[in-house]
């Protein structure tokens, strides 16, 4: 239990902060423990309600929230979710992985190159829809997806780091809501011990993590949000081939 409550702790510190890899990470520990992705998948969202949850409120009164960006990414990211759960109940997970990495890694690159330019902060006014629809998506099918695929998107297009960051943090609630329902409809849910001890580890540090983000300057947050999509797409795609 302690373990996991660690691994929930790591995984929510890096989410909070960076608006991405809760999923990814805590699901890569599980999935070498030998535990199938359906299963995983299920508990490590479940687990992220309640720390998505608490992420998302601290963000909200750090002043990190964009409201008209949370409202064009609820509804397609809960659509895409649900599709997705639908989807991995029935086709591998592992399957789609290269595909969504390699996509990342590209995000990835290009959110280190504008790092290093004057950056120029717009509002995303189009393609917010099928952005929530592929991060819904994803998400479910990998575990974790959420974050990399929408905060990266977002801050590539040149959207504040700061604002994308907490927008998709809050939105991720809903989604995760959506997606817990749909695989308890369909398998219900097990390793209650995993669920426990990661709900423990990312709520205490979701406060801690909200406050870093507001703390961090744009610049220094693009550079490491970019770097760590970058390392996470590499090694997925090298442990696809």
């Amino acid at each position: 239990m302690i373990l996991y409550i660690i691994v929930g702790f790591i995984a929510q510190v890096i989410d909070g902060t960076l608006g991405m890899a809760y999923g990814v990470s805590s699901t890569t520990f599980l999935l070498s423990m030998g535990i199938p992705p359906v299963t995983a998948s299920a508990s490590v969202h479940t687990a992220e309600i309640f720390a998505s949850g608490v992420s998302g409120l601290a963000h909200l009164k750090f002043g990190n929230v964009d409201r008209n960006l949370l409202r064009k990414l609820l509804i397609p990211g809960v659509m895409g979710g649900v599709v997705g759960v639908f989807v991995l109940t029935s086709v591998p997970g592992e399957t789609i992985k290269p595909f969504v990495a390699l996509y990342l890694l590209i995000m990835g690159l290009v959110i280190l190159l504008k790092a290093f330019k004057r950056i120029q902060e717009k509002e995303v006014k189009t393609r917010l829809f099928p952005l929530g629809i592929g991060g819904g998506f994803f998400d479910a099918i990998g575990g974790g997806g959420w974050g990399p695929i929408v905060t990266a998107t977002l801050i590539a297009r040149g959207h504040n780091p700061r604002l994308s960051i907490g927008s998709v943090n809050l939105a991720e609630f809903f989604v995760t809501v959506a997606e817990v329902a749909t695989f308890l409809a369909i398998i219900g849910l097990a390793h209650r011990e995993i669920i426990v001890g990661l709900i423990i580890g990312g709520i205490l540090a979701a406060p801690l993590a909200a406050y870093v983000c507001k703390r961090l300057p744009s610049r220094m947050l693009m550079i490491i949000v970019g770097a760590l999509i970058v390392l996470l797409s590499i090694r997925t795609i090298y442990s696809a081939l």
